[in-house]
């Protein structure tokens, strides 16, 4: 099953798959429009074959906005949309890509995937 990972923002957007038991980063959507977002997250959809969605889930304000993008992207794609915690997946991310010698101007710029990746990831062992 092809799955999307989504560490949703009100600017940008970390996107990441997994197509086996192991996620990884795809993109960061950096976007002005609602329209454009959805835009760009469907052509991803249908060019990897996605059947499901796991959006990060924070809490507060970020948590109501997330479930918000979750049932937009539901209506307008059909997709099953699961919900996953992501508290300090930005901040784990970086951490992991400091360790693993990503150069700041790299981690800067695909921080938001690596976070995706994170939460997807942690989606994947718990339904594993």
């Amino acid at each position: 099953m092809q799955i999307l990972g989504i560490d949703y923002g009100t600017a940008k957007v970390g996107v990441a798959i997994a197509q086996s038991p192991l996620a990884e980063p795809l993109e960061v959507i950096r976007y002005k429009t609602q329209e454009e977002l959805f835009t760009r997250l469907k052509n991803i959809i249908v060019s990897h074959n996605i059947e499901k969605v796991v959006v990060g889930e924070s809490e507060n304000a970020s948590a109501v906005e997330a479930h918000e993008f979750g049932d937009k992207l539901h209506t307008e794609t059909g997709l099953e949309i699961v919900y996953q915690d992501e508290s300090l997946s930005s901040i784990e991310a970086q951490a992991l890509s400091r360790q693993a010698g990503i150069k700041r101007s790299r981690r800067k710029k695909m921080e938001d995937a690596y976070a995706a990746t994170l939460t997807l990831q942690s989606y994947l062992d718990i339904v594993a």
